[in-house]
């Protein structure tokens, strides 16, 4: 008897490890498969493997990581949070993944606070990306550049945290932009143009003594490369700057503009400061352009064509709102005006000829000339070229207008305006197969861009 209570312990032992040995085997068998799925990216069977691995094998601390990490990438992101809120620690690619799914619920203060946390065990940055990504979001722009030197020490090679620390640099610390943004132009030649344009925006903002005008430059050069959020960051500190300063006031209502808001208030307070300024209303021109309010629109541009009778942008501006209008007589005289003024210049002489090729008006006589002019002055130019090819198309020359757009389409083949005309010397000549193929092109290539929609409605009116 005493013998037997000796053994009595083994033998339960035993008896467990009869039970548990095949449980195990089953867990590690699981968790075999789930590592070959995740491997082969089959992410939602990998995340039902390691699942039922992670169940089994309950003192393996890694495996509920692991299944929140599969099921983040197989784009199931509610159950990745569960996992690897039950996972008692986490690696640097599962708070990643932690807050990538937090993100793409929505949750954004949930992901924020992930990426945070995980920065206190892992100097990560995929970790900092998350982070900026939040905070460009949230336009904090300060926490946003901290997130991206922390990247770029990192990871020097990210040519776009380079780039993105430049632009957000610019508006926070001028002095120190240039040298990200030259080397994201050294790393990625494609980054170069805005590079270029925002290098020359510096330089100019370095010599100006007054630091609301110098803000008021940069915002310019942001809007210009399309970076309209910073741009209105830029345009509010030239404000904070110089509350008088009109010009930042109606860049201002430009860039909300851009992003879809009104702007309005922001250009009548700039014309509440300085009535007699080009710049106020040439961007209130804009904007009642773009509400089809012809009249005002025309109003603006002859303020500022008096306000700088020698310009020939706005007497091309006012001859664009007086065709608007449906004024065709003084719209011929305001372009032909801007040729004037600018005699060497192809792009008035472009515009004139454009304008009397879109309307039938005085093409022989003065639009296929200017056209002509235009070419003269800048050969290689696609849209001069575009232009003369328009012009030939409008007076009946369709032999000349085949050869130009032709050609213009070979050499500058993403030039879609040319492929549109191009289209309408096919259709003019009985060619229905080969215009179908231009427009069918420029819509693919332009989607819902001007072109692509105007060759929609040719596609619609001509290919019913």
């Amino acid at each position: 008897m005493k013998n037997n209570r000796w053994l009595a312990p083994f033998i339960v032992a035993a008896l467990l490890a009869a039970v548990i040995s095949p449980v195990v085997l089953v867990g590690y068998s699981y968790a075999r498969k789930g590592e070959a799925e995740f491997a082969q990216q089959n992410y939602q069977a990998a995340a039902d493997s390691l699942e039922q691995a992670a169940r089994l094998l309950a003192w393996r601390d890694d495996l509920w990581d692991k299944v929140g990490i599969a099921a983040s990438y197989s784009g199931n992101y509610p159950d990745a949070i569960i996992f690897l809120n039950r996972a008692p620690v986490l690696s640097e690619q599962g708070w990643q993944a932690k807050g990538s799914a937090y993100l793409s619920t929505g949750d954004i203060s949930s992901a924020l606070k992930t990426y945070q946390q995980g920065l206190q065990f892992y100097d990560s940055a995929s970790l900092y990306a998350g982070l900026a990504f939040i905070y460009r979001q949230q336009k904090e722009w300060a926490a946003e550049s901290e997130a991206l030197k922390n990247l770029t020490r990192l990871n020097p090679a990210d040519v776009y945290a380079h780039y993105r620390l430049g632009l957000i640099l610019t508006i926070l610390e001028p002095e120190h932009a240039l040298p990200e943004l030259m080397l994201a132009s050294s790393l990625n030649s494609e980054t170069d143009p805005a590079v270029q344009t925002l290098r020359a925006a510096l330089n100019v903002s370095a010599e100006q003594a007054d630091l609301s005008q110098q803000m008021l430059t940069i915002g310019r050069a942001l809007g210009l490369v399309q970076e309209w959020e910073l741009s209105i960051a830029a345009f509010e500190n030239a404000i904070s700057l110089n509350t008088e300063n009109a010009e930042a006031w109606a860049w201002l209502g430009e860039a909300k503009q851009q992003l879809g808001q009104d702007g309005r208030a922001e250009l009548d307070h700039a014309v509440s400061l300085d009535q007699s300024s080009v710049v106020v209303n040439a961007l209130r021109g804009l904007y009642w352009n773009r509400q089809g309010n012809y009249p005002q629109m025309l109003a603006e541009y002859l303020q500022a064509a008096e306000s700088e009778p020698t310009n020939p942008a706005w007497q091309a501006s006012v001859g664009d709102a007086y065709a608007k209008g449906g004024d065709i007589v003084s719209a011929l005289t305001a372009y032909q005006r801007a040729a004037e003024l600018a005699p060497k210049d192809a792009t008035y002489w472009r515009l004139l000829a454009v304008f009397c090729a879109d309307n039938g008006a005085h093409v022989e006589d003065i639009g296929l000339p200017a056209a002509l002019k235009a070419v003269e002055l800048a050969p290689d130019d696609p849209f001069a070229l575009d232009a003369l090819g328009w012009a030939y198309l409008s007076s009946g020359r369709y032999t000349n207008a085949m050869q130009i757009l032709s050609d213009v389409v070979t050499r500058f083949p993403n030039h879609l305006s040319a492929h549109i005309h191009l289209a309408m010397t096919y259709l003019a000549q009985g060619n229905r197969a080969a215009a179908l193929g231009e427009l069918s092109f420029v819509r693919a290539a332009d989607g819902d861009g001007v072109d692509g929609l105007f060759a929609e409605q040719l596609l619609k009116k001509y290919f019913p």
